[in-house]
């Protein structure tokens, strides 16, 4: 009986030794760059709500082996955080659910078991604020692509007046046409905002006392005289909320995709002051970092 036992035990132990446990197994794949800064966040506020195992893989690293990656690990969520990454994943079978963020403009697709955010604040939020803190702004200019414009700032009227550019040059040409609105938001584009675009954007905005409603803190410390960044953190609990329910009830459809639910304010009230714009108390409190 003894030997038995023994002989047992140690064939119990060599199979553990040669086939790892799969406690070390990762029930999400998270396809990201984690050298950005926003991954970090995102991954931080992804653990505060998600309570699952993760595996963090490049998308260098996903490039057509995303499919092997999620059978070895016996996945039961994927991740993509990012358009590169968003278009691995894609790839895979429907029945593994993937959920993305961090792209601007969300992809058309027809994959279902696929749900996303977006990572981009839409004019409506803009609008909400300077109804409540800034009254004397009561028609916004949007400049953006069609793209950005549908999707960012689609319901958005009578407040906002819509402008469609095509590249920097016709978004400087159109800045310097806007003349009834009392102020200008700027849609995220890195091919329209170049270094060269918005160095002509603030001379503009100066020369012409209308103040810009710039989409990132750099830009306010530039010279827009606010933003509103989507906050990082508050996005990976937005996903850690859908992988939670896709773990459990495997799928999770085709939902529209999402904006995100909060943002931070940043301030230049040097901007303010050179404008003649005086700025309520209340909103200098509740943002979370003011320039000068």
């Amino acid at each position: 009986m003894t030997k038995c036992v023994t002989a047992t035990f140690l064939f119990a132990a060599l199979l553990a030794w040669s086939c790892p446990s799969r406690c070390d197994a990762a029930e999400v794949v998270v396809v990201a760059d984690s050298r950005l800064k926003p991954v970090a966040e995102i991954v931080a506020g992804l653990r505060k709500t998600l309570r699952a195992s993760l595996k963090i893989c490049s998308p260098d690293d996903a490039r057509g082996a995303l499919q092997r990656m999620v059978e070895k690990e016996d996945a039961k969520v994927v991740i993509a955080l990012g358009r590169e990454a968003l278009s691995e994943a894609l790839r895979l079978p429907p029945a593994i659910p993937v959920i993305y963020d961090m792209v601007v403009i969300p992809p058309t697709t027809s994959r279902p078991n696929t749900a996303g955010f977006y990572m981009a604040t839409p004019a409506r939020e803009y609008v909400d604020l300077v109804n409540t803190h800034l009254q004397f702004i009561r028609k916004i200019a949007v400049v953006g692509s069609r793209e950005q414009l549908n999707i960012l700032a689609a319901d958005t009227a009578p407040q906002t007046v819509s402008y469609n550019v095509r590249n920097a040059f016709e978004l400087v040409s159109t800045l310097r046409q806007i003349e009834t609105a009392n102020a200008i938001l700027l849609l995220p584009d890195a091919s329209l905002l170049t270094a060269a675009a918005m160095e002509q954007a603030y001379l503009l905005s100066f020369r012409r006392g209308i103040p810009l409603l710039g989409i990132s803190e750099h830009q306010v410390r530039e010279g827009a005289l606010l933003a509103l960044v989507v906050d990082a953190a508050q996005v990976g609990r937005q996903i850690g909320e859908y992988a939670a329910r896709a773990i459990k009830g495997g799928n999770i459809g085709q939902p529209y995709p999402a904006p995100p639910r909060r943002f931070d304010l940043y301030v230049n009230t040097e901007t303010a002051r050179k404008m003649g714009i005086r700025l309520p108390e209340e909103l200098l409190r509740v943002a979370k970092r003011t320039y000068p």
